[in-house]
């Protein structure tokens, strides 16, 4: 049997890189656990300091078919190149090379608007893909 997963994002601003996936990916803010009407209703009932409340930010899919993405805040800046990135996937499979870089300019062009940065497009044979960073840096491919 398979195992479930999250992804996890180490961020200087939790809500803000969520709200940015969840755009990107047509994901939404996981809803609070039944009994609480709000995630700060959950922190306060364990615990959580008040300063601490926009430290962590969740979104899920909401057919419920990919995995959870979760945001912690983490005080040191992203110094490195990620050894994981999500490959968000813009064409159909079966399509033309022109189709497919149709797509995933299209799908560059609103994910620029949320506000990633473009940084390269490739062409080969393997496929057609560009690669971007989110607003905090990590990259990320559009397949």
């Amino acid at each position: 049997m398979a195992l479930s997963f999250q992804v996890t994002f180490d961020a200087a601003d939790p809500s803000n890189l969520s709200t940015f996936w969840a755009a990107v990916l047509h994901y939404i803010t996981q809803p609070p656990p039944p009994g609480f009407a709000t995630w700060e209703d959950l922190a306060r009932e364990v615990g959580l300091p008040e300063e601490q409340l926009e430290d962590i930010a969740a979104i899920v899919d909401p057919d419920e078919t990919g995995p959870r993405l979760l945001f912690l805040r983490v005080p040191e800046p992203k110094t490195a190149k990620n050894r994981v990135h999500l490959d968000v996937q813009a064409t159909i499979p079966g399509s033309s090379p022109e189709e497919r870089r149709s797509a995933v300019d299209s799908e560059v062009e609103r994910i620029v608007v949320l506000g990633a940065v473009k940084i390269a497009d490739f062409d080969e044979a393997a496929g057609v893909w560009t690669v971007m960073n989110d607003p905090e840096g990590n990259e990320f491919c559009v397949h």
